[in-house]
């Protein structure tokens, strides 16, 4: 068997998995992108995580010259991080000024409240515990 029918061989193997790989690096770079815009960091490292495994099986296609897994995978995690990042920011925008307007309108000025006197802190004299029975050698090896 040649080199080359072995290369050939190894790479109908290796396109599969790599391509398989770049799949899930991309479903879990949109899983991150989610997750931080939900703010949940959790989320977002766990899928991180998986994301490394779907990386690295997407560089076999490069044992056949086929960089384009690889590169998907890359960019995928790149462009989640900047548009997770982003959504959090637009999220958060836009809930903002819906959370403060009804509270602005039905808000009333708090009253004042008077300055009470602290109460001074009462003297508490200490006490000695004293055992029911008398101590004994028994006794005393088990207290």
């Amino acid at each position: 068997m040649s080199i080359l029918a072995v290369t050939h061989t190894l790479a109908s193997i290796f396109v599969p998995i790599g391509i398989a790989g770049a799949v899930i690096a991309l479903i879990c770079a949109l899983i991150v992108a989610f997750a931080l815009a939900r703010r949940a960091a959790g989320l977002a490292g766990g899928a991180a995580g998986v994301w490394i495994v779907g990386a690295l099986l997407s560089s076999a296609s490069s044992f056949a010259d086929l960089w384009l897994p690889l590169l998907v995978s890359l960019a995928a995690l790149g462009a989640a991080l900047v548009i997770g990042t982003i959504l959090r920011v637009v999220v958060r925008s836009v809930s903002a000024p819906q959370q403060l307007g009804p509270r602005a309108e039905g808000a009333q000025a708090p009253e004042p409240r008077a300055q009470e006197p602290r109460p001074q802190p009462s003297h508490v004299t200490p006490t000695r515990v004293r055992p029911s029975t008398p101590v004994t050698e028994g006794n005393r090896v088990a207290a």
